[in-house]
């Protein structure tokens, strides 16, 4: 292969066979005017395509190995016609080389991609992982959680490091300091370390075992978490005193005192209560139907609704101010999470928590009526633990939860 360069010609010669090609015959006028369809040839192996639809491109045609071959080198005005030849002229002097461009520019691209896997921070990584993922996450709150705990945590022993270069003992120095201390905190941070480096290893930053998994090594080198966490239940009251206590929350009225009755006497949890809509609510058929992405467990629940909780919601009928079951003072938002914790300590119950009342249910449940577990745990809305039986599972015991919710209604308000 070789190019001679004879006046304003220019002759390439490629497999035997020379094409004389005359240079720079477009003009910077003739690009933006032209406007038909079409290939126009600058010279040079260079043309600039028009395509049907009116956008322009670059194009550098070569033959190599008896195919033709066309390489875009960008779009017009992005790339200008002085750039294309730029860029057409160094593809040329590849050619001369015996190489051929696309294959060039393929490994060219490879080995910047080494190049930045190489420099990848953990930090980096981490970020962009949270980035990806945040749109399937259930709220801001999860996403400031995985930002924060990195940062004050994680940062500091290897966040700046090369994430193909974190090694156990990274983990372990991160850990350490917290394991005991703060466990649960520490147990999270292991996992979401697990997670990055598991991402990093699929988008090729990094290679080999995963340092952060519990089972195959930290588990050598940490406590068992089980053994030193200490399990804190939200403090509940006693079914026993459940009576007296509704009575005392009429003392309080408002949107308040309903939201914590209704939280009561459905057992659910404070989120779902707070976030209800009317929409959700079917009072014909006495359901409250609570769609997945507002779950815990990120499956529907249904709710069925005793007497009780019908008055509740007739006199929120008559408060009605936006989509909300309890609307808060802020226009179009539902009451804010420490709005009961708030009427708990104005009724100088600051010893329990609105949490605590699931408790409450269930101790009640379980020592005081006959309904299996698994009745009482749907209605709870947790999770099966038996993987085959939930695998089979497919109702979701309605009616038989309605009889439970109506004699735990009942026993409530017992005089």
């Amino acid at each position: 292969m070789g190019i001679f360069t004879l006046g304003d010609q220019l002759q390439t010669k490629i497999e035997g066979e020379i094409m004389p090609k005359v240079l720079n015959k477009l003009t910077a006028v003739k690009v933006t005017n032209t406007t038909q369809p079409g290939l126009y040839a600058d010279g040079g192996n260079l043309y600039l395509q028009i395509s049907k639809s009116g956008g322009k491109s670059w194009i550098f045609r070569y033959r190599r190995n008896g195919r033709l071959r066309d390489m875009g080198l960008g779009s017009f005005p992005t790339v200008s016609l002085a750039s294309s030849r730029k860029r057409a002229t160094a593809h040329r002097n590849t050619l001369t080389e015996g190489k051929d461009p696309l294959y060039a520019k393929k490994q060219d691209l490879i080995e910047q991609k080494l190049k930045e896997s190489e420099s990848m921070t953990f930090m980096q990584c981490a970020e962009t992982y949270i980035d990806i993922h945040k749109a399937s996450w259930s709220n801001e709150k999860h996403i400031a959680q995985w930002t924060n705990t990195l940062n004050t945590y994680v940062k500091k022993y290897f966040g700046d490091k090369p994430v193909r270069d974190v090694d156990v003992h990274d983990i372990e120095a991160c850990l350490k300091p917290i394991w005991e201390k703060k466990t649960e905190t520490a147990t999270r941070i292991r996992g979401r370390i697990e997670s990055i480096l598991d991402w990093a290893t699929v988008k090729g930053y990094r290679k080999g075992d995963n340092p952060a998994r519990w089972k195959e090594t930290l588990r050598h080198m940490l406590s068992a978490p089980a053994k030193i966490r200490k399990v804190r239940h939200h403090p509940a009251l006693p079914y026993s005193d459940i009576q007296n206590f509704v009575h005392q929350i009429d003392a309080h009225p408002g949107t308040s005192s309903m939201a914590l009755r209704f939280t009561i006497l459905t057992a659910c949890r404070t989120s779902e209560v707070i976030n209800a809509k009317w929409c959700e609510i079917d009072i014909n058929e006495k359901v409250w139907s609570i769609p997945e992405e507002r779950m815990k467990m990120k499956r529907p629940h249904r709710v069925p609704l005793s007497d009780r909780m019908i008055a509740i919601l007739h006199a929120l009928e008559q408060i009605r101010s936006n989509e909300y079951l309890f609307p808060g003072q802020k226009q179009g938002k539902p009451i804010s999470n420490m709005t009961m914790l708030k009427l708990l300590e104005r009724m100088g119950r600051s010893d329990i928590t609105v949490h605590g009342f699931r408790s409450t249910f269930r101790d009640w449940a379980a020592e005081t009526t006959d309904f299996s577990g698994d009745v009482v745990e749907m209605a709870l809305a947790h999770k099966i633990q038996n993987d085959v039986e939930a695998a089979y599972r497919r109702g979701d015991l309605l009616e038989k939860r309605r009889t439970l919710m109506i004699e735990w209604n009942n026993y409530c308000y017992e005089s």
